[in-house]
């Protein structure tokens, strides 16, 4: 018989630490890790005195280790660009914590940038992260005029960062111009990269 009466019976669970889960001291789950990403974003104070920005390459420090998982934190001026890699055999969250980045993949491109004040949980992912498993073949790029801050977090920690081909990021034979290559009748020519 289910009832009210039948919980009173029972008791209170949380009146019973011994049958509670510990909580972990570290993430082992996807979502734990999506949650100290997001833990992390959330405490400027803990990141934000360490942002530099190089014009001359990608700034990037690790900002935190765990069994297993490592956070790091990146910048990127105007211009500045992954190239397309995977990441061996790490699965990793990503979220932008500043500007916004440009995330190209086999399946086309998405912008990302901090989710806006008061948006859901789901609208902030969709916003401002990216959740990947190894193997997952994509470049970034800061292609505003503005620099851009992100998160990463690799679990297990990041060992190799293989590059790939420009063709695996870009869907359907998507073509740039070239704006200084003049082509056959004087306007520019597209060039497949």
């Amino acid at each position: 018989m289910n009832s009210d009466s039948d919980l009173q019976i029972a008791g209170d669970i949380l009146e019973v630490p011994h049958l509670l889960k510990a909580p972990r001291e570290h993430p082992a789950t996807v979502a734990e890790f999506v949650g100290l990403a997001r833990s992390v974003a959330a405490d400027r104070a803990q990141w934000e005195h360490l942002v530099r920005y190089d014009a001359t390459a990608r700034w990037y420090h690790l900002l935190r280790t765990g069994p297993g998982y490592e956070v790091w934190l990146l910048s990127w001026v105007p211009g500045q660009g992954s190239g397309p890699h995977d990441h061996g055999g790490s699965s990793g969250v990503f979220t932008v914590l500043e500007g916004r980045l440009t995330e190209r993949t086999a399946a086309g491109e998405r912008v990302l940038g901090p989710a806006a004040a008061g948006a859901s949980l789901r609208e902030r992912g969709r916003e401002s992260e990216r959740v990947f498993a190894p193997g997952y073949v994509h470049e970034v790029v800061n292609d505003t005029l503005e620099p851009a801050v992100s998160l990463h977090v690799y679990f297990p920690g990041l060992t190799e960062m293989p590059m790939h081909p420009r063709s695996d990021v870009r869907a359907g034979g998507a073509t740039t111009m070239a704006c200084a290559a003049p082509g056959p009748h004087g306007a520019a020519a597209a060039v497949h990269a």
